[in-house]
């Protein structure tokens, strides 16, 4: 039997610790639409991550849908401040976002891995700025 891994004598230091780094930070329920509109400025940059194409009702039924991708879009276009967003690399995704900076990556998928092996997967990461597709950045 090992020792249990909570140890309370290291719990004040953590909460301490977890306390100063999160003193500072905004925590937000709000849809993509309103969290962009309420935060855009020359100097934010978002991370937007959606649910693949194809996978709309995976984050909740109502939550996001197709016609989101066009909502997005359009709103993407108008910003102040920039975003990289990832997204599987399809053609509709492609034609979609095709007012933006695509570039292609490579990434392996760990959730749904293949049995004994690596799910390779093309994504594209979409900007309103120029990427180098070989660093991502």
């Amino acid at each position: 039997m090992r020792p249990a891994r909570f140890n309370l004598s290291t719990l004040k230091p953590m909460l301490k610790e977890v306390h100063s780094r999160l003193s500072r930070v905004v925590i937000e329920c709000l849809n993509y639409a309103a969290f962009i509109s309420r935060y855009d400025k020359p100097d934010t940059l978002f991370y937007i991550d959606p649910p693949y194409w194809g996978s709309e009702k995976d984050y909740g039924k109502e939550m996001f849908s197709r016609q989101s991708f066009e909502m997005m879009a359009t709103q993407l276009a108008s910003i102040g401040g920039r975003f990289i967003m990832s997204l599987g690399d399809l053609p509709e995704v492609r034609e979609m976002f095709k007012a933006f900076d695509l570039a292609e990556v490579a990434t392996t998928h760990t959730i749904a891995k293949v049995a004994g092996g690596k799910d390779r997967r093309r994504e594209l990461l979409i900007s309103n700025f120029a990427l180098d597709p070989s660093t991502g950045v």
